[in-house]
């Protein structure tokens, strides 16, 4: 068996205390990572029934302890937190990395008709043009790797090419990932995110439950279903009817801090708040997202968003690049790589598709 080969995998739930038996052999105990040698055993019955003899040599150094080591053969790489942008708001690739904005036309048609006259003049409707600019904002970041590194590195074997292209990739989904929510302010640019967009509603705060709370820490399932039923058919009036829950497919992003709450059971104990959502609202869609923990001046927030409003989408996250390679220069002693990317952040086309919450 080669040394690196993981011999035995016990889930964390089920590691728990051995009881020894009659069944109980060597193989066993291998396999749960005790190991008792042949020789070791007999030495035992030997000293049991004789006393040590004495050493003629000086007691051993021991053996060196990079002989007793056991090396992993994986790799374990320190998270981040999760990205949701994406979940929440898909993509849409739209533009050049070589762009400096994307444009949305915007038509309101105008008119009303009137009772008819033979006489009378004809009224003419029209229609107004509007245009919502987001400014598209360009990131990099790179990597140099040495001689010297990589050599050593591939000695722990570990590419460090391979995890610094990693990280750069990373550290750009990052950064794309914040606009999508908060967007990005250099001073004159006009780069939103999900949660300050100028074309957003105001927030509401959900309803008071029984425990004198508006947080669903506080609230008992019935006082959470409550809170849903009435974004839902806010949703629904501010449309204009447009939307149907019951028909339509939706997104509710919820405040991570939050999220698991909607297992709250029933007073029978017979189904959850997620449970009843799925079967009331057959379209739904709940996203846990760490940005809305405290998103309203501390207050976690809650974001019903119609994915579609008269078959166009109600919220996008415009990206022209997720990752560029720009160019690899090769070095004496190494070489470099540089990456880029762009995003226009989030445009909120159709803001009656949307309804806002806070004090869950």
């Amino acid at each position: 068996m080669n040394s690196t080969e993981i011999k035995t995998s016990i889930p964390a739930e089920k590691v728990k205390g051995y009881a020894f038996d009659a069944d109980t052999t060597m193989d066993t105990l291998a396999g749960l990572g005790i190991h008792v040698e042949g020789r070791a055993l007999n030495d035992m019955m030997k000293y049991a029934k004789d006393e040590l003899p004495d050493t003629v040599t000086a007691q051993s150094l021991g053996t060196p302890v990079q002989f007793l080591q056991h090396w992993m053969p994986d790799t374990i790489r320190v998270l981040t937190q999760a990205r949701t942008a994406d979940e929440f708001l898909g993509r849409e690739i739209a533009g050049s990395w070589e762009d400096e904005e994307v444009v949305q036309k915007i038509v309101e048609r105008v008119g009303q008709a009137r009772p008819y006259g033979d006489y009378s003049n004809t009224h003419n409707s029209d229609w107004n043009a509007s245009f919502e600019r987001r400014t598209i904002v360009r990131f990099e970041d790179g990597l140099t790797v040495g001689r010297l590194e990589e050599a050593r590195s591939s000695r722990i074997r570990i590419n460090s090419g391979e995890e610094k292209r990693s990280a750069v990739a990373e550290s750009l989904a990052i950064e794309m990932n914040n606009i999508a929510f908060l967007g990005y302010n250099n001073g004159t640019n006009r780069t939103y995110g999900i949660l300050n967009d100028p074309n957003l509603p105001n927030y509401v705060t959900v309803p008071t439950g029984a425990g004198g709370n508006t947080t669903f820490a506080s609230k008992t399932f019935d006082e959470i279903i409550a809170d849903f039923k009435i974004a839902a058919s806010a949703l629904r009036v501010r449309t204009g009817s447009n939307f149907n829950p019951q028909r339509d497919a939706f997104t509710v992003g919820l405040a991570s801090s939050v999220y698991d709450f909607l297992s709250a059971p029933n007073s029978l104990g017979t189904t959850s708040v997620f449970e009843w959502l799925k079967k009331t609202y057959p379209n739904i869609r709940i996203v846990a997202i760490p940005e809305f923990d405290g998103a309203n001046a501390g207050s976690n927030v809650m974001y019903f968003k119609a994915d579609t409003l008269g078959g166009k989408k109600v919220a996008g996250q415009y990206i022209q690049d997720v990752i560029r390679l720009l160019g690899v220069e090769q070095h004496a002693k190494g070489f470099s790589e540089a990456y880029s990317n762009a995003t226009a952040g989030v445009l909120v086309g159709q803001p009656l598709g949307i309804v806002r919450y806070s004090g869950i």
